[in-house]
């Protein structure tokens, strides 16, 4: 995230493995691939290899578990930033049975499990698995298209403390308000972050987009986080940042041109309707 961020995102970052494949348009410009080829790791794609870890890498939580404790508070941890804990390989299999114990071994963490295979998550749960209340359930959702195909997945789940979409990078309008209230099996979208794309070959985020989001969000009194603008932000943010040969992308809502421009999330900011949205999620236990 950009210089202005005023909150903790989250504690930690645990991954169980190093590793996924493309799946939807979110996908295309992925920091956590362009990442791994820049350190010179191959674990891209279908045909590649996973890079896996020691049992020092895996301890690790179980500080992060003890601290909080000691302090009385709880951690968030993001889980997993350089791979997607629902792919369909079966190596994988027992690396993602050995997360769910270490999951079940740290209750003063709550964990932050974001996939875009959520059609695929009961499938790799061992036979009458439930999440425990320390695990954070969300699906990824940059489009209408992609809200149509995954929520009602997410939604199925009644076990996580909290189920949420990561719409980021947004790459169009979204309407899910009818996620937002309660369905049949009483459960509904617990909490949403929103964010533009960062990084070599960003899309814009139109402005109204989030800005919808928000709206949506606010009716239904569920939390909202605007992560970061992205690469790029409405040129009214970007102050001293924008200069003659700053890219810039013109789009029009109601009838008003709206100016873009290519400064980099850390001058963009995540400033949305003149203020900062920090919400998060309150969960009972217990």
């Amino acid at each position: 995230m950009g210089k202005e961020t005023s909150i903790e995102w989250t504690h930690h970052t645990f991954n169980p493995w190093w590793g996924c494949v493309k799946v939807s348009a979110a996908c295309d410009h992925c920091y956590a691939e362009t990442w791994a080829r820049r350190l010179g790791e191959d674990v891209w794609g279908p045909k590649s290899e996973r890079r896996f870890f020691s049992d020092a890498h895996w301890k690790e939580p179980l500080k992060w578990d003890a601290d909080a404790k000691a302090q009385g508070v709880r951690h968030r941890v993001f889980c997993a930033s350089m791979a997607d804990v629902f792919e369909n390989r079966a190596d994988l299999i027992p690396h993602r049975l050995r997360l769910f114990e270490l999951i079940k071994n740290t209750p003063h963490l709550d964990w932050l499990l974001l996939t875009k295979r959520i059609h695929l998550v009961k499938k790799q749960l061992p036979k009458g698995y439930q999440f425990p209340s320390n695990v954070w359930l969300g699906a990824t959702v940059e489009n209408q298209a992609s809200a149509g195909k995954r929520i009602k997945y997410l939604l199925e789940f009644t076990s996580p403390a909290v189920r949420f979409l990561s719409c980021e990078p947004l790459l169009g309008p979204l309407d899910i308000s009818e996620f937002l209230r309660k369905g049949p099996l009483g459960t509904k979208v617990d909490w949403v972050i929103a964010g533009g794309e960062s990084g070599h070959g960003s899309r814009p985020m139109e402005p109204q987009w989030p800005e919808d989001l928000r709206k949506q969000c606010s009716a239904a009194r569920v939390p909202f986080h605007f992560k970061q603008w992205g690469h790029w932000a409405p040129i009214e943010l970007a102050g001293d940042a924008v200069t003659r040969k700053t890219v810039i992308h013109i789009v029009r809502h109601a009838g008003e041109e709206i100016t873009l421009v290519a400064v980099g999330k850390g001058k963009a900011g995540r400033s949305l309707g003149g203020r900062h949205w920090d919400q998060f999620p309150k969960v009972r236990r217990a």
